[in-house]
This record gives structure tokens, sequence and C-alpha cells, in this order.
């Protein structure tokens, strides 16, 4: 089969995360057609996460190329780029402080920057409550997506954007995720000037991070009076059952937590324990390094489905850049398969380097700072 132009193909991109949105935005406002399938069945079934930092060189750039970047700056919190290391006293070791009018990272929650994204396509292209089962077809295509309901969908590209357990990946990959070794327990934290106002000033308006070398947490103010706290430690996967511990024994888990962070101050201590709700157990993945497949002229991956990373800052900001460059290569290439080449020719060198730089990342978390070290390393949930 003849490679279609992009004009008169048929693209598919599963998961409507802000690297799958990026994609569609872009495509749609060069007048090429696209639909986009999320096995949410609407935009607002389920909390999305925590505040991301957008940067100037990626998660702003694609932004521009949407003809987004003013509606993000008028949701976008400037002073979010706080960032303060703590030690376990609850010393602030080192602060930065955001000069006045700083745009290098903002932050915005990352429910606000799918909203945003989400009304910028057409009525319709989004379809909610589609979840992808498998990718089936010959590589040369079409391709077809059978979904969980017995409904199928033929096309001419699939485009994986549908995160760390992709679907689409198993087309081009064999490769599957391994545990880091870390975990995250997450804390939400509501109103937070009126019933943690001393936790605001412990972690200020943007994020915190203190560790001690086997332990660490990372707080990170979101809009609306929220805030999340990562809890991070070295754990094995089954930690909570092997703990005696069950998801929803919150008191259980807080008692478990305060005898491992028995040599944190009290004041460091709040953090953990004052979180309003249930604690969510999020094991921190990675892909083998480099990640590589060979060539489909009918699959492209971005994102976390390519790329899957520690959480180190970099994730959305990658998956934002990749599709950008994705959408703007089948823009101007005569065919898809033109299209696929060029972006892989980029984007899997990019993304190899950035992986190597951060594998084992995620111990980096851990890490009780150094006396040289300026600010924290900035997370946003993958």
């Amino acid at each position: 089969m003849n490679s279609p132009t992009p004009a008169n193909a048929r693209i598919s991109i599963i998961g409507a995360g802000p690297g799958g949105l990026t994609c569609a935005r872009i495509l749609q406002k060069h007048g090429i057609a696209v639909t986009v399938y999320d096995r949410d069945p609407d935009a607002g079934a389920r909390d999305q996460g925590g505040s991301l930092d957008l940067h100037e060189e990626d998660g702003q750039l694609a932004l521009r190329e949407a003809g987004l970047l003013a509606e993000f700056f008028a949701l976008a919190r400037l002073e979010g780029q706080e960032m303060r290391d703590i030690d376990p006293s609850g010393r602030v070791v080192a602060h930065h402080l955001p000069d006045e009018g700083e745009t290098a990272a903002p932050e915005i929650d990352r429910g606000q920057l799918r909203d945003l994204l989400v009304r910028s396509l057409a009525a319709g292209t989004v379809q909610w409550g589609r979840a992808l089962e498998s990718v089936g077809g010959p590589s040369e295509g079409p391709r077809t997506l059978t979904f969980t309901d017995g409904t199928t969908v033929e096309t001419d590209l699939v485009i994986g954007a549908d995160g760390a357990f992709s679907r689409v990946r198993p087309a081009v990959s064999s490769a599957t995720p391994r545990y880091s070794g870390v975990s995250f327990l997450e804390a939400w934290f509501d109103d937070m000037e009126t019933a943690h106002p001393e936790l605001c000033e412990l972690v200020g308006k943007g994020g915190a991070h203190a560790a001690d070398g086997e332990r660490g947490l990372f707080a990170q103010r979101n809009s609306g009076g929220h805030m999340r706290v990562y809890i991070m430690r070295r754990v094995p996967t089954d930690w909570l059952a092997a703990s005696g511990l069950r998801p929803e024994d919150t008191e259980g888990i807080r008692a478990h937590l305060l005898d491992t962070y028995a040599a944190w101050s009290p004041r460091m201590l709040r953090l953990i324990t004052e979180n309003d709700g249930l604690y969510v157990d999020r094991p921190i993945l990675a892909l083998p390094v480099p990640h590589t497949w060979e060539h489909s002229p009918t699959v492209a991956l971005l994102g976390d489905a390519a790329h899957l990373m520690p959480p180190l800052g970099v994730g959305v900001n990658l998956a934002m850049l990749d599709a950008s460059e994705l959408a703007l290569a089948l823009v101007g290439a005569p065919t898809v398969d033109d299209a696929v080449h060029l972006y892989e020719k980029s984007m899997l060198p990019r993304s190899a380097d950035t992986a190597r730089k951060l594998e084992g990342g995620a111990e980096f978390l851990l890490a009780a700072p150094g006396p040289d070290e300026i600010e924290p390393p900035r997370q946003g949930r993958h």
C-alpha cells in the first residue's frame, strides 16, 4: 500500500493527554483532519494530577505552534516558579525566587492545561469512552483499532499518546515499563491559606523538596488553594501489602510513615500527617534506555508511550514537543510515511539522550541536597 498524503489520511490519536491534544490542535490549525480517542468517559471524569512547569524551549514552544500561548499565560502561575530546598529539620538550605515577570517555567494545573487544549479543538474531535484494546493490521496499513467495547476503526496512521501502559506501543515494540525501585505516595491538601497556613509558610508559593538520602518529600502548590505532597521512598512494589496495609487504611499508612520519617522534625512531618483524604501509591516506572523500534509507516509514538522516564520535570514538556514536531512533519511532508520518518529522526535521538541523563533519576530525588545546589528537581506527574 502506498502511503497517503497527510491531507487525505485517516489519522487517529490514542490518548487525550497534553501530548495527544497538542498534536491534534496543531494538525487542525493547519487543516488536517484528526480524531482523538480516550478511555475516560468525559473530560472531567477523574483527577488529572498535579501542577506542571512548562518550559520555554519545549512545552511553551509547542503551545506557541498551537496558537495557545496567550491563553496559557492567562492561566499560568508565575509565582509557582519559586522553589525551596529544605532539610529534614525544616531549615531552608536553598531558595529560588523568580524574578519579576520571569517566564522560564510557569506552573499550570494539569487539568487546566487539558481543558485549554480540549476547548481549542473542533467539536467532536475527542471521542470519550473509547478505550483501545489493540492495534491490528499490516505495518504498511491500513491499521485496525479494536476498542474494548468491541467496535473497530480503520486508520492510516495511529499515534500512540496513551502513556506508560500504551496499547499502541506493542504494535512496534515489545518493551514494557520497569519499576525504578522508588515509589511516590501522593497526599492532597485543601484550603491551604485557611486550613494549613503553617505549611504555606514552609513551602512558599511554588514547590519545596527535602531528602535525607533514604527518603524524601516534594511539596507542590496547585491552583485553587490546593497542594500535593509526594512522599518518596525506596520500597518494593508490594510495600503496602507487605506492611499489612490497604490503600484505604489512611490512619495505618500515616502511622507507618511517621515511623519511617521518625528522625524528621515535627514541622516537616505535618507534610505527611495533615493531608485531606487518602494517600495514593504511585510507583515510579521507566522504559528501557534507549527505547527504539523498527520504523512503521502507520504508527508513531510520543510522550510516555515512546520514552517513559522518572518524573524530573521533563515528561509533559517532551510529550508536547514530540506532538508539535510530529504534527508539523505531517503538515509539511508529502506522505504520512515521510512524516513519521522525519519525526523519528529527531525524536528518537533526543529522547534517548534525555533518558540516559535521567536514568536512575528517581534515586536523585532521595539525595540530600548538596551545598552547591540552587534548586530541587522540578517534578510534574507524567
